[in-house]
């Protein structure tokens, strides 16, 4: 060991030795007659210095970074040759280093340092992993043709190449990089990444130890990225104690008691099956962490204010699986004791204590008092009795002042500070929309006393618009306590909101088959009449174009345009729109029409938002007329070939949108009735209806129609959804002498697309695990009843419920995906008076949604149809269901 101790300093000396300088050895054009004095060192000035060995890099920038320039007084030997190999060295972009002397002439010295330059990056190539990892980590790895090749780079590459197949669970992936010259271009090199991932290691059992009042499993729940791989474990005890089971007595016991180990049966189902499908079981040191801490805070919550993780370890059980053990400390339960309130002179000590809804004696909760304090988004807090009247500077500070054994007294050390007045609002990030699309939706308006709660609901209006993407519609407010005022900053990130629709192919004997439609949604008439700006966009204004064609046999052409402020100064839309669509009877053996149906339609639509109940609310009405024109069309449903029937219709709706996203709710609520309304022909004229041929009695098409539509959305925990709905339709006329026609009725089943009677305005009511409705289908295979009187499928009233479950994949708003599960139940019947609401048509299901703005909502659907169909004897059983451009009603 005292050799070692002498060996190394004696090593350091050698080698500084050795860097200080070289006379000549080897070296071209040198005086090999130079001598250097040891023991005598002399100060020399510097006369010259060269560079050589250097291809890409700079002379006078490597001389400038060894410290050395010319006219400095060196020791030689001395510390300023072995300073100046140190200061090159570093940069990392040196092989090799020498400093050498040529020549000394009294007392100037010339140097010469000669490097070798580290290669620079020609390609690098991956080995060993696939095509899709290789796109992935290109985009993670730096690096670029040119780049010098230092071991600093390697390492990093090396590193992230571990670290990103870490994150997919191969915890034993290798990495190594080695160098391959170019024999081209000189002084270049290839990087050759070879890798081998290993198998991917998952998590087989998360134990914990030190944990006295919450079972394993209570604490496994609470790790949300950090899971056990899924499994069922059948030891081979359960077969031989399943017979003593069958005692009640034993049984009894079973389910109540605790094992000798301290388990209870729900412990031990837990343990026998472990059913994980929404958590990874890869490990990942990140997430781990941040799970760890989620632990300690639902420790926290429930009054272990004390708990920590003492030591935790993973550790290899085989190649494909590894452990985890976590020790806790869960210390003393607390419970508060005093809370008292400092510094208030707004609102008194009862009123904040009522809000803060925190009494003595309950369970100590940290996290629960500064959600209640801060922000709670389930109801009111502290916070918004001040921020939502101006008290932008208002700070509330939380303060133990006593613990008493398991008790605790806090302090509310209050800081109100003045009202805040909005300066300036600032819009950033508008691309395409026009700053007074966005600024007339704004709650947040100069002059006016800052409030939190218009802040949300800004953001809310914003996002609903579709234009930008809801997750990145960001305010900044920036406060000026000097005079009070506050600047709000909109950061908004544009998304596509435009969508096209096309389809075509050929037919055969019908000829081209197509749809081409476009719906621009943030469209600009106005733009529109200036050639030179295309596209015309950004006023808000929506303009949708469609038509679709089945060769000869059908055709329809559809215009809308919305303007959602006419007159641009108050909330109050405007619409128009046309349609024409006409079905013809074709001859199979030439192109003969034999008949057809033609509908052409224009409707005219004004709406506004109330202030009454709240500003939620929005109520619009409307004026159609639809006029339906038969000549010899023998497949006809009205009751007849040949005629005319006309339609005039005035719609009524009150609907009431608080939820928050478009795409993807996940809270609030959207409510919908409306009423579509006929004139009253029957009580103003004298016709027998019931002996009236149909040609005439549905020249004016009298009606009246209800529909009602409930959504809401509820958080259950970071977004997953719980997602009621209850629908509800019904058809009737202003007298009992009249019967509905075949107009606008409900048929119930299936996807939900529109069928065969859309022509006649048939609403089309989705229930997965059942068949779509078919017009000659009778009863046999549908849900909906058949009308006998007037020929036609379709029912007058309908109810269904509906309970879904969501879970999102990607909320990215060029692709937002989302998986459901779902239970409903509804029926349909002609004759209201056999309405029953328990007699339901039940089924249940998964699907998924995605929505892309271009094409809109896809979505499929498994369902099973629980009931057996009219007509038949057996549960309608298992149906797949698409759905395209619209949610299932």
């Amino acid at each position: 060991m005292k050799l070692l101790k002498l060996f190394i300093p004696l090593y350091f000396f050698a080698l500084a030795g050795y860097s200080q300088l070289i006379f000549g050895q080897n070296r071209s054009k040198t005086d090999n007659n130079l001598e250097l004095n040891y023991s005598s060192p002399r100060i020399l000035e510097i006369a010259n210095i060269d560079i050589r060995g250097l291809q890409f890099l700079d002379n006078n920038a490597l001389i400038s970074l060894s410290g050395l320039k010319v006219g400095d007084k060196i020791k030689i030997p001395g510390d300023e040759i072995s300073l100046a190999i140190k200061k090159l060295w570093k940069q990392g972009i040196i092989g090799n280093i020498a400093i050498f002397a040529t020549k000394i002439e009294g007392n100037q010295i010339w140097l010469v340092i000669e490097l070798t330059e580290r290669p620079r990056l020609l390609r690098y190539e991956f080995e060993g992993i696939s095509k899709s990892h290789r796109t992935e980590l290109e985009d993670d790895i730096e690096l670029t043709k040119g780049k010098i090749i230092t071991d600093v780079v390697i390492k990093n590459t090396q590193l992230t190449v571990k670290k990103f197949y870490e994150s997919k669970g191969f915890l034993n992936a290798k990495v190594n990089i080695s160098q391959r010259q170019d024999s081209v271009v000189r002084n270049s090199a290839a990087l050759i990444i070879n890798v081998d991932k290993g198998r991917k290691v998952k998590i087989y059992d998360i134990n914990f130890y030190g944990n006295e009042y919450f079972s394993d499993s209570k604490l496994r729940s609470k790790f949300k990225k950090t899971g056990e791989t899924p499994r069922i474990n059948l030891p081979s005890q359960i077969l031989a104690n399943s017979i003593k089971l069958l005692n009640p007595v034993n049984l009894v016991h079973f389910l109540t008691h605790k094992d000798e180990g301290g388990a209870h049966f729900s412990d031990r189902i837990n343990e026998l099956a472990k059913v994980n499908f929404f958590k990874p079981s890869k490990f990942v040191k990140e997430e781990f962490l941040n799970d760890k801490a989620a632990l300690i805070t639902f420790l926290n919550s429930k009054g272990y204010r004390d708990a920590i993780i003492e030591y935790d370890t993973n550790y290899s059980i085989n190649d494909k699986y590894m452990n985890i053990d976590v020790t806790l400390s869960e210390g003393k339960k607390y419970f508060f004791r005093n809370i008292n309130w400092e510094g208030n002179f707004i609102y008194d000590d009862a009123t904040l204590a009522k809000v803060l809804a925190v009494n003595k004696g309950d369970v100590y909760d940290l996290e629960l008092i500064e959600k209640k304090l801060n922000y709670d988004p389930t109801g009111i807090d502290v916070s918004s009795l001040y921020m939502d009247d101006g008290y932008l500077f208002f700070r509330i500070d939380p303060i133990e002042v006593g613990v008493f054994e398991d008790s605790i007294d806090l302090e509310m050390r209050v800081y109100e500070g003045g009202q805040a007045t909005i300066k300036k609002v600032i819009i950033s990030g508008n691309e395409k929309t026009n700053d007074f699309v966005i600024r007339r939706e704004l709650r947040t308006i100069p002059g006016q006393k800052f409030s939190r709660d218009l802040l949300i609901r800004t953001q809310r209006e914003l996002s609903q618009l579709g234009y930008f993407d809801p997750q990145k519609v960001n305010p900044i407010p920036t406060p000026n306590l000097a005079d009070e005022t506050v600047d709000i900053e909109w950061e908004l990130v544009e998304q596509p909101s435009d969508q096209i629709e096309l389809s075509g192919g050929w037919g055969g004997y019908y000829g081209f088959v197509g749809t081409l439609g476009v719906s621009f949604n943030n469209f600009s008439i106005k733009e529109a009449l200036k050639w030179n700006k295309f596209p015309p966009m950004g006023d808000g204004q929506r303009l949708s174009v469609r038509a679709q064609a089945n060769g000869l046999r059908y055709q329809s052409y559809t215009v809308s345009f919305q303007e959602p402020w006419l007159g641009g100064r108050k909330p109050n839309s405007f619409g128009i729109s046309y349609n024409n669509s006409i079905q013809r009877l074709v001859g199979f053996q030439d192109n003969t029409v034999n008949g057809s149906l033609s509908v052409a339609g224009l409707t005219l639509s004004l709406g506004r938002r109330a202030s009454w109940p709240d500003d939620f609310f929005v109520i619009s009405n409307s004026l159609s007329f639809s006029k339906y024109s038969l000549n010899n069309y023998i497949y006809s449903t009205m009751g007849f070939s040949t005629g005319d029937a006309n339609s005039i219709v005035f719609n009524t709706t009150i609907a009431r949108r608080s939820s928050d996203n478009p795409m993807y709710p996940q809270r609030g609520s959207d409510v919908s009735l409306s009423v579509n309304m006929t004139p009253p022909y029957s009580l103003f004229n004298s016709m027998d209806y019931e002996n009236t041929p149909a040609e005439e009695r549905y020249k004016w098409v009298e009606y009246h129609k209800w529909n009602f539509d409930f959504r809401y959305y509820l958080p259950l925990i970071p977004k997953l959804v719980l997602a009621p709905r209850i629908h509800f339709g019904f058809i009737g006329t202003y007298s009992e002498s009249v019967s509905p026609g075949p107009f606008e009725r409900f048929v119930l089943g299936g996807d939900g697309l529109t069928g065969q009677n859309f022509i006649l305005g048939t609403d089309v009511i989705g229930l997965r695990g059942y068949p779509n409705p078919q017009q000659n289908a009778r009863k046999a295979t549908s849900l909906t009843p058949y009308d006998d009187v007037n020929n036609v499928l379709g029912a007058t009233l309908f109810t269904k419920y509906v309970l879904e479950l969501r879970y999102p994949v990607s909320l990215n708003p060029t692709a937002t995906i989302y998986l459901l599960t779902y239970v409903e139940g509804g029926n349909a019947w002609n004759d209201p008076t056999n309405y029953n609401p328990y007699k339901l048509y039940r089924s249940a299901g998964v699907g998924a949604r995605i929505f892309m703005p271009a094409f809109g909502l896809l979505g499929i659907d498994y369902g099973y149809g629980f009931d057996a169909i009219p007509g038949t004897a057996d549960p309608s059983g298992s149906q797949f269901h698409f759905s395209i451009g619209q949610q299932i009603r």
